[in-house]
């Protein structure tokens, strides 16, 4: 329960956690916490993880879901799908994305999901930096959750296979549909960074930017 502060320092962040919803796939936690100067407050966050295993106690770094930066073989266009999302009640412009079951790599995770929500077959990419395919958190103010990113090429369409869950449009983007979402439409943080990575690769070396 204690953690060395910004100066080097021993301290105590908090006193307790517990549980406070059952839900099947996400679940609210009240962390007793304490402030710089001890005095209590509550804090709570959400995670996908079971009890056991949320990251406050495992500090883990196994990401929960990725997230598909994919062009087509030209290296012209990026896919990425405009999804409906119930928090905002509105359509969001996004990657690809999806969570890594127990059993999956995140590589095979991302084959599923493109299928599954574009219809494009996806041949991975795996040059470059291997950080950069690493674990990196999302929204830490609100949850505990990790994403990694998987690159790739498009190469085939067999059709969406999408849940009755979910309403996924598929768009393939070029250089000036990205510039004109960027600047119009709603999107995700993630998706926002990596369209700005885009617009600065050239078609012919799409992965250049994995290369240190």
């Amino acid at each position: 329960m204690e953690n060395m502060d910004a100066k080097g320092n021993d301290r105590k962040h908090y006193r307790g956690i517990e549980k406070q919803t059952d839900n099947p796939f996400l679940n609210l936690y009240h962390i007793d916490a304490l402030g710089r100067d001890g005095t209590p407050f509550h804090y709570y966050f959400a995670s996908r993880n079971d009890e056991n295993n949320i990251k406050h106690k495992t500090h883990s770094m196994r990401p929960e879901g990725m997230a598909v930066y994919a062009v087509t073989e030209d290296g012209e266009k990026l896919v990425l799908v405009r999804q409906y999302r119930y928090p905002v009640n509105d359509y969001l412009y996004e990657l690809p994305a999806g969570l890594i079951e127990p059993e999956e790599t995140a590589s095979e995770a991302a084959c599923r999901e493109m299928i599954e929500e574009t219809g494009w077959k996806l041949e991975v990419y795996e040059g470059g930096e291997p950080a950069f395919r690493r674990g990196f958190f999302l929204a830490q103010g609100l949850t505990d959750e990790s994403g990694s990113m998987i690159f790739g090429t498009v190469t085939e369409n067999v059709g969406q296979q999408m849940e009755n869950t979910e309403d996924i449009q598929v768009i393939l983007a070029d250089r000036q549909e990205v510039l004109r979402i960027l600047r119009e439409e709603r999107v995700s943080m993630r998706c926002g960074l990596m369209l700005m990575q885009f617009l600065k690769t050239e078609p012919k070396a799409p992965f250049a930017f994995l290369y240190l």
